[in-house]
């Protein structure tokens, strides 16, 4: 995990409870490393058709909007942060299935400097 594109990469270690059913699910729990970083990290989504909508925390800056569609076994969503994270407020997440058992959410940002996608975040989840 990055907390902004310019910082360096941090191993965490996350705990979640779930909640699932054919057309939504909820995510909330806690994401640590070390004594260095500690964040409440919660996505709630809902589906109507291909179509997806709901709200993600996880950038320490309130909650976010998350809007967008599934293709296979990958959901796509463009996120609306409540204030400016890297310059602007958009950013990309991605969840995907792994497995029978796991999942991988994935969130991209724009480095503001160089226009360049940034992997800010890639949490893979399984079921213990």
């Amino acid at each position: 995990m990055k907390v902004r594109v310019n910082s360096p990469t941090l191993n965490i270690k996350c705990r979640f409870t779930s909640d699932t059913t054919p057309l939504s699910l909820s995510l909330d729990g806690k994401c640590t490393s070390l004594a260095v970083f500690s964040r409440a990290i919660s996505a709630d989504l809902k589906a109507t058709g291909n179509k997806y909508a709901g709200s993600y925390i996880g950038a320490g800056t309130g909650p976010a909007g998350l809007g967008g569609q599934r293709s296979g076994d990958v959901i796509n969503l463009g996120i609306t942060w409540a204030k400016e994270v890297n310059g602007d407020r958009r950013a990309q997440m991605t969840i995907e299935k792994v497995g029978a058992q796991g999942m991988r959410l994935t969130t991209i940002d724009t480095d503001p400097k160089t226009g360049k996608s940034v992997v800010t975040s890639r949490i893979d989840l399984r079921r213990i």
